[in-house]
């Protein structure tokens, strides 16, 4: 991720399923398909199914409600009208989607015992998926510049961070996310059939539906390189030149209660970069260090799960002006 990188692991074939098992053509003109693709499962225990749905139905219902607890905050409260919390809840509202796009899937899987998903239904995922990933990664970015305009020039803020600025960046973000997801339709559709039906992963991650894919080698790694070093080493350049510009500031400062001050608004922001781009890292990692189906799984797990699950706990806790807002919306609830 984190950062986009389009990364790869190796997961247990489905059980009862012959490993010579001839491919399945797919048609694909006319952008059609009329074949299935079969997700893997991740536990074959019958008695891990009930628990294994009770937990990932509860993870979802927690970053659903707590996403939207900060878009609630923002948009009630005049006093979180600000640009900070307007990416905030632009992130909060990407998260929703993004965790929406795989979960409820693997969900309904797990409760039907099933491992089938369309053709179709398996390139929207992907589509979804790369878009909101990438839609993450531009949010970070801005929210990034924002600490920068607000810690280097404070003076300048309210000049530099009009609102209109704020809501270009948002749709800025939008746009190249929707373009990064249909350059991997446009990639994956180019040939008239897969050469496997089998997706190595609990959804369709765009790294495994790319292999399976009869796309020539060079446009495989056109995608994967180019793409993700556009889309994932810029956008992580911007916010590691940000921090780095943020920090040579508070260095500065020669009271110890200020820096600590200054670093704290920016803390939850770099926690949650951290966190994103972390586990994103993790993953490439154990791809490319380890074939171990469990390290890939969790990894996988980190980044589509927990990480928008944690957001909105990382940005709450540590905000005081978003448990109050909380707390008054609450009040006039009541």
């Amino acid at each position: 991720m984190g950062g986009s990188s389009y990364l790869h692991f190796v997961v247990m074939a489905q059980q009862g399923r012959s490993p010579t098992q001839q491919p399945r053509n797919i048609k694909s003109q006319n952008i059609t398909c009329d074949s299935e693709f079969h997700l893997m499962r991740l536990s074959e225990d019958t008695d891990l199914q009930p628990i294994l749905f009770g937990l990932f139905l509860s993870m979802y219902l927690v970053t659903v409600l707590g996403n939207l607890l900060i878009i609630v905050a923002v948009t009630n409260d005049p006093h979180l009208h600000t640009p900070m919390y307007f990416f905030l809840a632009n992130l909060s509202f990407v998260d929703i989607c993004f965790i929406s796009t795989t979960i409820p899937k693997l969900i309904v899987n797990i409760q039907t015992h099933s491992d089938v998903i369309t053709c179709v239904g398996c390139l929207t995922q992907m589509s979804l998926f790369v878009m909101f990933l990438v839609m993450d990664d531009m949010l970070l970015t801005a929210m990034g510049y924002d600490r920068y305009v607000a810690i280097c020039h404070p003076l300048h803020y309210p000049v530099i961070m009009k609102p209109h600025l704020c809501v270009f960046l948002v749709l800025a973000s939008y746009f190249i996310s929707f373009v990064d997801s249909q350059v991997h339709n446009l990639i994956i559709l180019q040939p008239t059939y897969f050469n496997s039906i089998e997706i190595s992963n609990f959804f369709c991650h765009p790294s495994q539906v790319l292999d399976i894919s009869c796309s020539d080698s060079f446009t495989k790694n056109l995608v994967t390189y180019f793409v993700g070093a556009i889309f994932g080493f810029l956008p992580v350049s911007g916010i590691f030149f940000s921090y780095y510009k943020i920090f040579s500031s508070i260095m500065k400062i020669p009271s110890s209660s200020r820096q600590y001050k200054v670093f704290s608004t920016c803390g939850s922001h770099l926690t949650v970069v951290c966190l994103f781009y972390g586990t994103g890292i993790w993953e490439y990692l154990g791809s490319a260090v380890s074939h171990s189906p469990s390290n890939g799984i969790m990894a996988t797990l980190m980044y589509t799960v927990i990480t928008p699950m944690l957001n909105p706990f990382i940005y709450s806790l540590r905000n005081r002006d978003v448990v109050s807002s909380l707390k008054r919306v609450y009040r006039k609830k009541i």
